[in-house]
């Protein structure tokens, strides 16, 4: 009998508007590939970017929060194992099924440490340098609590997993490193790739909802274009990401060079007809999906050490100049533009980059084995690791009470 996986996502997947949409098709892959009968679950209302889970013969439910329904759903479903998608989904789910499915595996893909990119945002409107005050807030509170709780996390850059371990004491053995999972470029499609003749205008992409991406299409608009199209007066800015709110149509400036494109049905289109991906965060945490993005259509980047963290593992050389100074980005911008030497040897370090730390082949086999071990040896995992025993039992208690208080509540409403 083939092994039974629910994932209760936070939204539903939208690999066309985000990299969290794209990581989640790729576990969804991943656990296809070893014969898993998935059943993906959320309370998150299903928009038109949603990836149609059918066509992969993935079974879909739709849950309500704080309601004893999704007890009896679970109970039935019985699965061998839960994979929460981010800690949020944990917190309001993770109770409810130790209580009705003790045995399951718990899972957590945190996507990338919200408690990091949280700090690093604050850091930023204090202007002041991020340390660890700001790293220990409310946020990473829930979220190591969420970690601590499940029987293992998986976590998507290694600095993360540095993190947790040497700044919250978070033992190795409830982590594991898990990228994105991607195909790897052959030798035929890099041919295939437009070369730098080619090519035109500069592109950023990602979804507007998402506070870092939008904090760096704005620094972008209002420190370095200006200096980049000094130097290139005739060059365009190329801005595209999902749910364009009223705040980013506002920065569209066709005399400047600066066009709000919005969202695209095709990334890698517009990616490979762009000549340099500019990425310019001053915030955020986990892995870049717009810098995933560049590499795989040969799109060199320059990009901020926010931006580039985690990307290169133990590398040398990487596929984008790395500057935080607006000055130096915007100069680096332009030489990387009109240098077709560098150029080069940029899209080629690019295509190296996925093929060396992103193919999926690389993790799927012990991804799926790692899981087969912890579920084998689930009791004596749980015992090493009292702590989160401990956690559970206290959130039990907390959650349990309150999400029951809401569920009484809308009763009386109706």
């Amino acid at each position: 009998m083939n092994q039974k996986l629910l994932i209760i996502g936070f939204v539903w997947p939208e690999p066309k508007s985000s990299a969290a949409g794209s990581r989640m098709m790729q576990l969804i892959n991943v656990f296809k590939s070893a014969n898993y009968d998935i059943t993906f679950a959320s309370a998150c209302v299903k928009t038109d970017n949603a990836f149609d889970l059918t066509t992969l013969d993935v079974t879909t439910k739709a849950i309500v929060l704080n309601d004893s329904s999704f007890d009896t759903f679970i109970k039935d479903l019985n699965p061998n194992m839960v994979l929460f998608d981010r800690f949020m989904v944990e917190e309001q789910f993770g109770w409810r099924v130790a209580e009705q499915c003790p045995n399951a595996l718990r899972v957590l893909d945190t996507e990338d440490l919200h408690c990091l990119r949280k700090g690093r945002e604050q850091a930023l409107k204090d202007q002041a340098i991020f340390d660890k005050s700001y790293l220990q807030n409310d946020t990473a509170k829930r979220e190591i609590a969420s970690i601590l709780r499940s029987d293992l996390s998986f976590i998507i850059s290694q600095v993360e997993i540095e993190i947790l371990v040497n700044q919250f004491n978070i033992n190795e053995h409830l982590l594991y490193y898990l990228p994105f999972l991607l195909d790897p470029i052959t030798p035929e499609t890099q041919k295939l790739s437009p070369k730098f003749k080619d090519r035109n205008h500069f592109i950023t992409i990602g979804n507007f909802m998402h506070p870092p991406n939008f904090d760096a299409v704005l620094f972008l608009k209002t420190d370095i274009w200006p200096l980049i199209r000094k130097e290139l007066p005739k060059i365009e800015m190329h801005v595209y990401g999902a749910y364009e709110s009223q705040k980013v149509k506002q920065l569209h400036n066709p005399k400047e060079g600066f066009l709000i494109k919005g969202f695209t049905e095709d990334a890698n289109k517009v990616m490979q007809e762009a000549k340099v991906c500019l990425a310019p965060l001053r915030f955020g945490a986990g892995l870049k999906g717009k810098l995933i993005d560049a590499m795989i259509n040969g799109t060199p980047c320059v990009t901020t050490t926010i931006g580039a963290e985690g990307m290169y593992g133990t590398l040398r050389d990487t596929n984008a100049f790395i500057e935080d100074d607006a000055k130096a980005f915007a100069k680096q911008a332009a030489e990387l533009y009109a240098n077709r030497i560098y150029w080069n040897g940029k899209q080629k370090t690019g295509f190296m980059i996925i093929n060396t730390l992103y193919d999926k082949a690389i993790y799927t086999k012990d991804v799926l084995h790692r899981l087969e071990q912890l579920q084998a040896g689930l009791q004596s995992h749980r015992q090493q690791h009292f702590i989160g025993q401990v956690l559970m039992h206290h959130t039990v208690q907390s959650t349990k009470f309150m999400s029951r208080w809401i569920e009484e509540k809308n009763k009386t409403k109706t």
